[in-house]
């Protein structure tokens, strides 16, 4: 029997809209064409995640994965659709603001440094939420985040200590250590080693699985590193301008890719151990979220695209055996692309 979502991510959408400045406001009553940008971040995706489980989130940089993750852990409200945990809104907007209606989702950034207030003591970053939450008393915050700073591996007598005083890898320990300290259900990891020495990245990596194993911890990982995914995630969904073209069991889809740009990133990695390989990019340049092509966004450099492509946009469904739980948004599953 398949366990229920925790996470429920319903048709959600994500537009960033650049208003005007005072220039192009001048210009457009002057008679100029001008008109605010809207960024498509996010079109039309739906994903689950069930507890224990690991989802990989995989695409080029400017997908829209770190969006995605970001509107999965309450930071931004999608512009159309919802997330629900545990059949609640992650998030609501009030007025300008997006407000948090759970603690239990915490995202951990791709860069510590930049996403540890560098004007507090560790000790206090990391025991900040606890006691505003209530997860703590004050009187017993000191002990209880020294007990997190150690359970990620680091000296619990360096809390007094602030971010600028720690290594990069150090940093996002921490930064793990806060998001613990929550004790969430769900954790977001955004790139959680891209910023990393490789040294570094996998002892970040050794202490996730730990980490996961120990607490039964259900995750996001989104990473643009196919190698890094593969190693962590139970399954994989792969992000191409906005749009989810992919869903498979990880052994499933390292196995045997069912999308084009799935198998033009398979082949764009080196492997070891196969002899002389030449390297072999993606054809053409990611189009601009300011205007994606219409149809399947990728046809414009997929060559498997015909004039199917073109027009109409893939849905994603079910591709390979039943019950093998791989989806694909691909005409060529679905009759043609012709």
């Amino acid at each position: 029997m398949t366990a229920p979502a925790l996470l429920d991510i319903q048709q959600v959408s994500k537009r960033f809209v650049k208003p005007l400045n005072l220039g192009e406001r001048i210009s457009a009553w002057l008679g100029a064409q001008a008109a605010a940008q809207t960024v498509r971040a996010v079109t039309g995706v739906s994903l689950s995640v069930r507890k224990g489980e690991v989802v990989g989130l995989v695409g080029e940089s400017g997908c829209g994965k770190s969006t995605l993750g970001r509107m999965a852990s309450g930071i931004y409200t999608p512009s159309d659709g919802q997330v629900l945990f545990d059949g609640s809104p992650v998030a609501r907007q009030q007025g300008r603001r997006t407000v948090k209606q759970t603690t239990r989702v915490q995202m951990v950034h791709q860069d510590p440094f930049s996403s540890l207030n560098p004007r507090m003591r560790v000790g206090d970053t990391v025991g900040e939420g606890p006691v505003t939450h209530g997860l703590v008393p004050a009187r017993e915050a000191d002990a209880y985040v020294a007990r997190w700073l150690d359970r990620v591996g680091l000296d619990s007598g360096l809390r007094r200590r602030f971010p600028h005083q720690f290594s990069g890898g150090q940093r996002q320990r921490i930064a793990i250590a806060r998001a613990l300290a929550m004790q969430p259900d769900l954790l977001v990891l955004d790139e959680p080693v891209a910023s990393l020495d490789v040294s570094i990245q996998a002892q970040v990596l050794n202490l996730f699985m730990d980490l996961r194993r120990d607490l039964n911890l259900t995750a996001i990982f989104i990473s643009h590193d196919l190698g890094v995914v593969r190693h962590v995630s139970d399954r994989v969904v792969i992000m191409y301008l906005g749009r989810i073209v992919e869903v498979a069991p990880t052994p499933a889809l390292y196995a045997a890719p069912k999308h084009p740009y799935t198998r033009a990133l398979f082949d764009s990695v080196p492997r070891v151990g196969v002899g002389r390989q030449g390297f072999v990019p993606i054809a053409g340049e990611i189009p601009s979220p300011l205007a994606p092509p219409p149809g399947c966004h990728f046809h414009p450099r997929c060559a498997m695209a015909g004039p199917r492509c073109s027009r109409e946009a893939p849905e994603l469904l079910p591709v390979g055996a039943v019950g093998e739980g791989r989806l694909a948004a691909c005409h060529l599953h679905t009759g043609g692309t012709d």
